[in-house]
């Protein structure tokens, strides 16, 4: 038989704890027969009493357990160490995150878990796919933060697959957490963030995840503890991972590989420009001859950059660098050939002369500079795709 545990974060909740443990007890003859569902209520030290009614109830139904958290932890922090022991204690393969003020409806369980054996590791209540809603009687300022705020990270993250990022309703397997627990310090993992920072690490990390519509009710008791928190642990969170991505992400690294090996070419090819004055081959003019040699040294430095920092996960053993340095000429041959071919066109239809010389250090810019540039700019596309085919194939 599997096992879900209900997880229901409290802090200051006894005037909705029962209604809600209640109402997932008329809910539980409609689970499947091959589940076991248990309740884990995560309180925070309630000064208000909560621990105490869960206890009451927990003596007729024997399924429910309270953990009572000495020390505040936060919505985040409670749901972590319900997780702990939920999934180290009491065994379970899936739990689920539900809120205490009856918002989620008790009633969508089955269908969450009917998702979970279909094969999907995260199964996500959505208020905005067809089939869900949020409440009619929310103000604007309630509204713009929740749609407005979901539209905002789809739109930062890029992924527009989930409708429904800050939902806290949902059922989560295993082994996403087994996954994701190490990571949830490494953020502001405070609050509400912590649903977007965890749905977010599970999407990343290549977990199944599937939306079920729902009705989202609003609190009748109690008050809720969304605030200014919300909004900038969110904006916090959402702008710092988006910019580690970037920074993190390959094409971002080759893009910056190849700003540096395209300084070291133009600057050579000046420095080249400078010192041969006439051709040294009957075939090459001393410009074409100067291009060569500012390849070469760009050749160079691309390749170390994209060993060590481009490529970094797949370097090279110190074996390998001598047939691959090799490779890596041969492959640059065709660079070589777009960034020569373009420079010898602009060349012979264009013609070599004066643009305007920089101020104070006088180094003139002319046209060689910017069919050098083009070619430069063409070439990077085969270069990506050279490199990440046949000088650093992804490891098997």
């Amino acid at each position: 038989m599997k096992k879900a545990v209900i997880i229901i974060p409290t802090y200051n909740e006894a005037k909705t704890i029962e209604k809600t443990l209640w109402a997932i007890d008329e809910m539980m003859e409609s689970i499947d027969p091959t589940w076991k569902l248990e309740v884990l209520v995560v309180d925070d030290s309630s000064p208000d009493g909560t621990g105490n009614i869960v206890k009451k109830v927990s003596q007729q139904l024997k399924y429910v357990q309270l953990f009572t958290n000495v020390k505040k932890s936060g919505l985040g922090g409670a749901y972590l160490k319900g997780m702990e022991e939920s999934f180290s204690h009491l065994k379970a393969d899936v739990i689920f995150e539900f809120d205490a003020d009856l918002s989620h409806d008790p009633s969508k369980i089955p269908e969450f878990l009917k998702k979970i054996d279909e094969g999907y590791d995260l199964v996500l209540g959505s208020r905005y796919i067809p089939g869900g809603s949020i409440p009619q009687n929310w103000g604007f300022y309630r509204k713009f933060l929740s749609v407005i705020g979901n539209l905002f990270i789809m739109t930062v993250l890029t992924d527009f697959r989930i409708r429904d990022w800050s939902s806290g309703y949902r059922a989560i397997a295993k082994k996403v957490y087994d996954a994701v627990k190490d990571e949830m310090g490494e953020d502001r993992f405070s609050g509400y963030t912590f649903q977007i920072g965890f749905l977010h690490k599970s999407i990343r990390k290549g977990f199944k995840v599937v939306e079920v519509p729902f009705h989202f009710v609003d609190r009748t008791e109690g008050e809720s503890k969304l605030g200014t928190e919300y909004i900038k642990n969110t904006l916090m969170y959402i702008l710092k991972v988006r910019m580690k991505e970037i920074l993190n992400h390959r094409l971002f690294k080759f893009a910056v590989t190849g700003v540096i090996g395209a300084l070291v070419q133009l600057s050579s090819l000046h420095f080249y420009r400078y010192i041969i004055t006439v051709n040294h081959l009957p075939f090459l003019s001393a410009f074409q001859e100067a291009v060569i040699l500012s390849i070469e040294n760009a050749i160079l430095s691309n390749f170390f950059f994209s060993n060590f920092w481009t490529f970094g996960d797949r370097k090279l053993k110190i074996t390998q660098l001598p047939f691959k340095f090799a490779q890596f000429h041969l492959t640059s041959a065709g660079s070589l050939l777009i960034q020569f071919v373009m420079s010898s066109l602009g060349e012979r239809f264009i013609g070599l002369f004066t643009l305007f010389t920089l101020p104070f250090i006088g180094i003139k810019v002319d046209t060689g500079l910017i069919f050098a540039v083009t070619g430069i700019f063409v070439a990077m596309f085969w270069n990506f795709f050279a490199y990440n085919t046949f000088i650093w194939k992804k490891k098997k």
